[in-house]
């Protein structure tokens, strides 16, 4: 099995959404002996954001691109490329002003392409990364899997249609949250490890 691990946190070591990920790969690896990781660090290494250069790229024909378009288009073939090619995708996400990170949004800008990983029908539009398990594992400083605060995460329900319109709807959350609350930071990271079962 092959997984692809997207780091977003911009905290290194410290980052909850990180750990929780890692915790996950541990319990896949530890399940699916000889599986390989691929990690893609997006806070260390972002992917540009959305530019009319990508834009022109992604719609002219592969073999009339410029060499400036050939380079424009780098980044979301390698994004398409490392989904297509794993199984098993863990996305660390922290809660970042109510939503995910801007490195993940532009991780997504790059893997969302017409007639590559969507398209559209007289039905509707069509997902075409299909047969893959998402994880993703979630860090908040307060709690927004329920409660007062729960309209507020805008991270969940974005990553669950985004990924679903491009094809993988077999997602799975985990939740490190309360990080920031005295009460429950001792035990937020934990509880989110015991939610997942492989």
């Amino acid at each position: 099995m092959q997984i692809l691990q997207l780091i977003s946190s911009a905290r290194g070591a410290e980052s909850f959404s990180t750990r929780l990920s890692q915790d996950i790969i541990d319990k896949l690896l530890a399940a699916h002996p000889g599986s390989t990781v691929v990690v893609r660090d997006l806070a260390q290494h972002p992917f540009p954001h959305l530019e009319e250069a990508h834009l022109q790229a992604y719609f002219a024909p592969a073999e009339s691109r410029s060499p400036e378009q050939q380079q424009a288009v780098r980044h979301s073939d390698e994004a398409i490329a490392e989904v297509l090619a794993a199984d098993v995708l863990v996305i660390g996400s922290p809660l970042y002003n109510f939503t995910i990170t801007s490195s993940l949004k532009a991780w997504l800008d790059h893997l969302t392409r017409a007639n590559i990983t969507f398209r559209y029908t007289p039905a509707g539009p069509e997902g075409l990364i299909i047969g893959k398990k998402v994880y993703v594992a979630l860090s908040s400083g307060g709690i927004y899997s329920e409660g007062p605060m729960q309209p507020y995460d805008f991270a969940t329900p974005y990553l669950r249609w985004m990924l679903g319109f491009l094809g993988m709807r077999d997602v799975t959350v985990a939740r490190a949250e309360g990080v920031k609350l005295p009460e429950l930071q001792a035990t937020a990271l934990q509880k989110g490890i015991d939610s997942v079962t492989i």
